[in-house]
């Protein structure tokens, strides 16, 4: 657990203090000693929100911050603040029963970044906007003959060809894809995390499909025995997949959501949201074994799994007092074996019935130790966690609790929260996007900002999408966010 040495009101002046004399330290709100090595939280220091009806180049309702990376080459710092190019993923569009032929894409920010010394002294609407983001371009993702891929629900399989594998297909005969995570090469291609195969997906920079890594047979979604790609999302008029649980691999709406590329640029390391079926058992209360693949991409063109790991996902009670999985969001590689994941709730939040999360934290993850079954018959026809039990003998990554966004002490700070009201400052229910730039300060090096975004499920009374105009029955309009922590990081 984090620690805090500093009585509280001690804390709050110096931290009052020293904010306007040295706006550039990282002041120790949450630090973390993990295996010798320390790792320190300085707190929110900005906030930007982006209008939940801004519509983006094709006319389409933008949206949904499921996944972040930055182009290190455009981020620099100025006296004014920092600049920089922001990659920001939607997911599959819009939908409240069923899914849409939404047509997936990536979407380009250029932020401003400028960390006011003292936030309480700025009106809340300028606190907020210390992260401008503009919309500076959208980018549509299509199959290798250009075709756009579609949020669509899956109900079939397009055999492999070409050298893919077997995709996830919908009515239309487009590829479906449900898109959660995002990795930029420094070549400027692209790899996308897909929920419903689970895939990882790699794109020319213009968007257009290069390849697909199809993870081994134990993650592939199985009904009757049979591939079946379908998250029981179907679209209007199509029929729902039977039985709706896949019985082996990805659980519905559990694939592939985090994905990061190690800082020497080795390893693509992909987790699943949660545990696959055969690994949880009767109740989905014990999905917390999940998994996490490591994929060798020295050779870009011939990816190598080399390493697979299980995460234990941190356990926590419901306000109703009932046991549930944090299930994660969001990885991002520190180095080989550290990475920090976010793990969150749901159903809690502005733009939701439910007013307080009780658990959203990015987590310090440790796979130094843990065991490799990668190869193994836990890839093929054995269960690593049956009834939900992790297999004798196997030694999970460890999690350690690190920033929790739900601190009411840091959010109000840029006029937020968590819990009554539940407004417009109340944080909205999913946050799922990590991108962490250099504080480029030579008088801390290992300083950093950690960009995290939400995923506000498009939600706006001013929408449009698919060749349709929507309202969403919230009545509200749930911006996308993006808050920004100052971190001090180990070598």
């Amino acid at each position: 657990m984090s620690s805090n040495p500093l009585p509280h009101l001690w804390r709050a002046g110096l931290a009052a203090l020293l904010c306007g004399l040295l706006p550039a330290i990282a002041l120790a709100f949450d630090t973390v000693r993990l295996d010798g090595r320390t790792f320190v939280s300085g707190g929110l220091v900005a906030v930007g929100r982006i209008p939940a009806n801004l519509r983006d180049k094709y006319g389409e309702t933008f949206g949904s911050g499921s996944g972040l990376a930055i182009d290190p080459d455009a981020w620099t710092r100025a006296a004014e603040g920092y600049s920089g190019i922001l990659y920001i993923l939607p997911d599959r569009g819009y939908n409240v029963a069923g899914t849409t032929d939404y047509r997936a894409r990536l979407n380009v920010l250029r932020i401003l970044l400028n960390p006011p010394h003292d936030p309480v002294a700025l009106p809340v609407e300028r606190r907020q906007q210390s992260l401008q983001a503009t919309l500076a371009d959208t980018i549509m993702l299509t199959n290798g003959s250009g075709r756009p891929l579609t949020g669509l629900d899956p109900d079939g399989v397009r055999e492999a060809a070409s050298g893919l594998p077997d995709l996830p297909q919908a009515a239309t005969g487009a590829v479906s894809i449900d898109t959660e995570a995002v990795v930029r090469m420094r070549d400027g291609t692209f790899f996308i995390a897909d929920e419903y195969g689970p895939y990882i997906y790699r794109f020319a920079s213009s968007g257009r499909m290069l390849s697909a890594i199809r993870p081994p047979d134990a993650f592939i979604p199985r009904r009757n025995g049979q591939e079946s790609f379908s998250s029981n999302n179907p679209a209007s008029g199509t029929a729902p997949p039977t039985p709706p649980d896949p019985e082996w691999g990805r659980a519905n709406n559990q694939g592939f959501e985090g994905l990061s590329l190690t800082p020497d640029g080795r390893f693509l390391v992909a987790i699943l949201q949660s545990a696959t079926r055969q690994d949880t058992g009767s109740d989905r209360r014990w999905r917390q074994n999940t998994r996490m693949l490591y994929y060798d991409i020295a050779d870009v063109e011939h990816p190598r799994l080399t390493r697979e790991h299980v995460v234990v996902l941190p356990m926590f009670t419901s306000a109703e007092g009932t046991p549930q999985v944090a299930a994660q969001s969001e990885l991002l590689a520190l180095d080989e074996n550290h990475f920090l994941l976010l793990c969150r709730d749901g159903g809690n939040g502005y733009g939701t019935k439910g007013t307080t999360s009780v658990y959203r934290r990015i987590e310090l993850l440790d796979a130094s130790k843990a065991t490799d079954i990668a190869g193994s018959e836990f890839d093929r026809t054995l269960a690593v966690a049956p009834d939900g039990k992790l297999a004798q003998g196997i030694v999970p990554a460890t999690l350690t609790s690190f920033i929790d966004l739900n601190d009411n002490a840091q959010l109000e700070k840029f006029g937020l929260h968590n819990g009554p009201l539940n407004d417009r400052n109340n944080l909205s229910e999913k946050w799922e996007g990590m991108a962490l730039a250099p504080a480029l300060d030579p008088t801390h090096p290992r300083d950093f900002f950690l960009f995290v975004s939400n995923d506000n499920d498009f939600i706006t009374q001013d929408g449009y999408q698919a060749g349709a105009p929507y309202k969403d029955p919230s009545g509200v309009e749930v911006d996308t966010m993006i808050l920004v922590y100052r971190l001090t990081l180990p070598d």
